[in-house]
């Protein structure tokens, strides 16, 4: 087979250190660590598959550099001043698997976060991210200067630890590096704010310093975001299209790179945003792939001997060889991709980038867990990633016939997991395709990624040999006649279409699949009803085809209902639908639809208001399919539901992982 992919197997050249290939794994909290300062078994694990699968090389962080001027947590303030022997001890430990496998370990080593965490200093007194109304304190120098040292002395332990470079953490996503690098967060006037030379004087002494106690020709890497997409209006408003740039600028960016290897970096690992702009710093899928490119391109032009690392959605093999093979950049950088497919690399060193199992940049079981208080990260598609060892598929010592009842995600992950267990496995999907309630998902141009995964189940249900029955309703009668020895039952559900509602069978009203799927019509003038997720991403694709769209909400805020989405997603839509003058209605419910529009109600106040349309779109959540469990009781088959706690569907992370802890089970 021919090797589409030279480029990304090649060795890159970082300072002194040669990486056998472009494929960088990003820094990610590392909150698989102990009360001791080391590293919990699940982190190690957590690394050293990532090295076994392929990755040149892997960025353990971000660690702190200082646990006595930066309020103290374990979880966040793990680093290699913690607790230096533990952390000395375990790193070494996992540093020699890594190494095994050819790859490289970089300490990510973080000055601090800054106004991104509640209660931390920052360069000056701003205002804090998560609540404005709260400023935040300013480092004395001193301060900064114990930082500096304490950073310095935290690169002799890394290094000791066996880890092959440093990376600064960071000039990016406005953490406290980015806020002293930043005017509009840098208001000092002693020798760290002021000119831009002054507000990157820490990167100039941090660097300086490792240097000097580790050797020069120790590596040293920045993490730097080439562009802050926040707009003049100041803190709190994010940009979509980066104009009246009030943060870092793409040519800003250009001169700090141009100083950073003046002051002796061997490399910038670099994407864009901060806080603010967060749907870029962690674009979901809405963000095209390989978005920060262009911002490269225009670097790698000013800087062509700097080499550049670049993340943001970069988990596209055929657009990344491009990218390097242009020499745009020289690696590849991901995060996400890397918890759904730790064997991303490995993949596509066989020569089966069909086989990755695709990052869908849902951010729901990633960022989404980390940013929610006591939920450790994780992964929508990939429910082993970050407890691969504790939580991985084991084959079974009792084989069994395992019917499963029904075709769509959560179905087919329980048969694949079913099948790689051992299992004897078929499916059987009432219609004549697998993919269940994905299939009106991904119609959208922009959750495009929905049908990636879909494929890529599709393919791993056919490279099995797993039988499905299509065209097939079960009833409880069919499975005693099969009489397998388990039964998961996948049946999904369908959209809310309440009776109650005068005008619900109208010609104007149409359901949200219906809609999607292009059953139904939709006219210049939409309201669409329901302004959870489903019901403003159906809104934005009719405002982005030119209609007038109205959202009615019957809750006070849109994208709030069922625990509303991650932040980064909700982010972009509610800036996404201002930009394309979508209205919305909150705190309004749907009384009737009839010939002249579509009757609301305020909850407040009873007030009732007529919106004319030529169609409305009812986007009122998903009722699970009825059950017949019930009607198996007594005959001798185990009987599992994949169900979602609310009633409902819930979504993909709830149907892979309700799916996969079942089949790990039987």
């Amino acid at each position: 087979m021919n090797n589409n992919f030279s480029h990304l197997l090649s060795p890159m050249k970082i300072g002194s250190m040669t990486v056998k290939n472009r494929f960088v794994v990003s820094a990610m909290q590392p909150y698989e660590v102990d009360a001791r300062g080391g590293f919990t078994n699940d982190g190690i694990n957590y690394y050293v598959e990532r090295a076994k699968g392929g990755f040149g090389m892997i960025t353990i962080g971000s660690m702190y550099c200082d646990t006595q001027v930066d309020p103290f947590s374990l979880t966040v303030n793990f680093g290699p001043n913690g607790v230096p022997k533990n952390f000395i001890c375990s790193s070494a430990s996992m540093n020699d698997r890594i190494h095994a496998y050819g790859a490289k370990s970089v300490a990510q080593i973080t000055m601090g976060v800054g106004r991104n965490g509640a209660g931390f200093k920052s360069a000056s007194e701003v205002p804090s991210f998560w609540n404005d109304s709260v400023m935040t304190g300013k480092y004395t120098t001193d301060e900064i200067k114990r930082k500096i040292e304490q950073f310095i002395a935290a690169s002799i332990n890394a290094k000791k630890a066996g880890y092959d470079a440093i990376e600064v953490h960071a000039m990016h996503w406005g953490y406290l590096l980015d806020q002293f690098a930043m005017s509009i967060t840098n208001h000092r006037t002693d020798e760290y704010g002021g000119s831009l030379e002054n507000r990157i004087r820490i990167c100039k002494e941090i660097v300086e310093g490792i240097k000097q106690v580790n050797g020069a020709d120790y590596p040293v890497l920045m993490k730097m975001g080439l562009k802050s997409y926040i707009t003049g209006l100041g803190y709190g408003q994010g940009s979509l299209d980066g104009e009246n740039e009030a943060g870092r600028t793409l040519e800003e960016s250009i001169e700090i790179i141009k100083l950073l290897k003046q002051y002796g970096y061997d490399a910038v690992s670099c994407n864009a945003g901060i806080y603010e702009s967060m749907f870029y710093g962690c674009a979901p899928m809405y963000v095209d792939k390989g978005f920060v490119l262009a911002l490269a391109a225009e670097v790698k032009k000013a800087v062509p001997d700097m080499p550049l690392l670049v993340a943001g959605r970069m988990n596209d093999p055929y657009l990344s060889e491009k990218a390097v093979s242009d020499g745009v950049i020289d690696g590849v950088v991901m995060a996400r991709q890397t918890l759904a497919d730790p064997y991303y690399p490995q993949k596509i060193e066989m020569g089966r980038p069909d086989k990755i199992r695709p990052c869908i940049s849902c951010n729901e079981g990633c960022v989404g867990r980390l940013f929610s208080i006591g939920r450790p990260g994780g992964c929508a598609v990939n429910p082993s990633a970050m407890r691969e060892q504790a939580y991985h598929l084991s084959k079974t010592m009792e084989p069994k016939k395992i019917m499963v009842v029904g075709g769509g995600i959560a179905g087919m992950e329980a048969a694949r997991s079913c099948k790689l267990r051992g299992h004897d496995v078929e499916i059987y999907e009432k219609t004549n395709m697998l993919s269940g309630n994905q299939v009106p998902a991904w119609q959208h141009e922009f959750k495009k990624d929905i049908r990636l995964l879909n494929e890529w189940y599709q393919r791993e249900i056919a490279d099995l040999g797993i039988p499905v029955h299509f065209n097939t309703e079960v009833s409880a009668e069919i499975v005693k006649q099969i009489k397998p020895d388990a039964v998961i039952l996948a049946v999904g559900g369908v959209p809310v279409m309440p009776k109650s509602i005068p005008g619900i069978d109208h010609p104007k009203s149409v359901c949200c699949t219906e809609a999607l799927m292009g059953r139904k019509p939709v006219g210049n003038k939409v309201v669409v009803v329901g302004g959870g997720m489903t019901g403003c991403e159906l809104a934005l694709d009719y405002a982005m085809q030119g209609k007038d769209v109205t959202i009615v909400e019957g809750l006070p805020k849109i994208i709030s209902a069922g625990g509303g989405a991650p932040w980064m997603n909700e982010l972009y839509m509610v800036k996404a639908l201002d930009k394309y003058k979508v209205k919305i209605l909150t705190g309004n419910m749907l009384t009737a639809i009839d010939d002249d529009g579509v009757h609301i109600k305020a909850t407040a106040d009873g007030k009732e208001q007529l919106l004319e349309a030529d169609t409305a779109v009812l986007s009122l959540g998903f009722r699970a399919n009825k059950s017949f469990a019930g009607e198996l009781y007594g005959c001798g088959i185990e009987i599992y539901e994949v169900k979602h706690p609310g009633g409902g569907i819930g979504n993909v992370l709830t149907a892979i992982w309700n799916a996969y802890e079942i089949a790990r089970s039987i």
